[in-house]
């Protein structure tokens, strides 16, 4: 008998490799793929905005970053002692005005160069509805009252005209990119159970209509779903998926995308982390000093191979 549904997944049509660099905007999952990218090496920026949940939240932060738009300080307020943002997480809020201003503007700006010359952008949606405070769109409530805000749910003929115009606008400023779709497996169960799958399935809809030669879609939502399938696989919340099922999606992902030389090199990586998060007993004994230098001659002889490649925190480690 089979208690485990498996079903094969679309590559996409180019293949991922240590070369390329990426920006991952999105929901809290995307933080969850963005994070194993940066601890298997590869280089990336995540979320220059910090967590975004809905389609519309995150096209407002491309553009800004595409134009270098500056967030201004008559678009902050005042609230729990802290200056913020409508439009960012609050990890940028600060009782000091302009350091949050200067904080949130250095990040446009960094995010604008980076995106100028990446080769993936990762967004994942994580809700269709969106919040407004006097007709303007709110990414993050910064736990202001809910009768602060008017909230709606997105059509799909609405997500799908602006992101058919912003996937153009994005192209036009970066020829080379390629951009995938990915909807979170995150239930947010606040907005109901049925309501939900309600805009879960507005956001898979709208996605698949706009893949194309350079966007692609990565079935994240349908793994939990339908290949996991069972509430062992998320945290007690019952919502987020946990480290066993983020690690399953990523190495689907892996498997599926990443070019040969990518897989054998995120392997020999994956033996370095293991090496340097191992906790010996005994740390003077001949034995862990040749273990150390062992692996700190792989790290030097991998860094000179994959010159891109950044193992200064391994090599430190390893070589004291």
């Amino acid at each position: 008998m089979n208690f485990h549904l498996q079903f094969p997944i679309s590559p996409f049509s180019q293949k991922i490799n240590y070369s390329n660099s990426f920006l991952f905007l999105g929901s809290c999952f995307a933080e969850n793929m963005g994070d194993l990218m940066s601890e298997h090496k590869f280089k990336i920026i995540l979320n220059p905005h910090g967590v975004l949940y809905n389609p519309s939240s995150i096209a407002v932060a491309l553009r800004r970053y595409m134009k270098i738009d500056f967030v201004t300080e008559d678009e902050l307020f005042f609230a729990n002692d802290c200056w913020n943002s409508w439009e960012h997480h609050s990890r940028f809020s600060n009782p000091d005005k302009q350091v949050c201003l200067t904080n949130i503007n250095k990040s446009i700006s960094e995010a604008h160069t980076f995106l100028k010359n990446t080769d993936w952008l990762f967004i994942t949606f994580g809700s269709a509805y969106v919040y407004k405070k006097n007709e303007r769109l709110v990414g993050n409530c910064h736990k202001q009252t809910q009768k602060e805000f008017a909230k709606s749910m997105l059509s799909v003929s609405e997500m799908g005209e602006e992101y058919k115009w912003l996937v153009k606008e994005l192209l036009a400023f970066n020829p080379k990119l390629k951009i995938v779709f990915t909807i979170s497996p995150v239930r947010y169960v606040r907005d109901g159970v049925v309501e939900n799958n309600l805009s879960k399935s507005r956001l898979i809809e709208t996605v698949h209509q706009l893949t194309s030669k350079n966007v692609f879609y990565f079935p994240a939502y349908e793994l939990m779903m339908d290949d996991l399938r069972d509430y062992r696989f998320y945290k007690e919340d019952l919502v987020h998926p946990n480290e066993q099922a983020i690690n399953y999606v990523f190495e689907k992902f892996v498997s599926a995308n990443f070019d040969e030389t990518a897989i054998q090199l995120l392997n020999s990586i994956k033996e370095i982390i293991a090496a340097k998060n191992h906790k010996p007993f005994h740390l003077d004994t001949d034995s862990h000093k040749k273990f150390k230098v062992a692996f700190l001659e792989r790290c030097k002889k991998m860094q000179l191979e994959n010159p891109g490649l950044n193992l200064k925190e391994e090599i430190n480690y390893f070589g004291k």
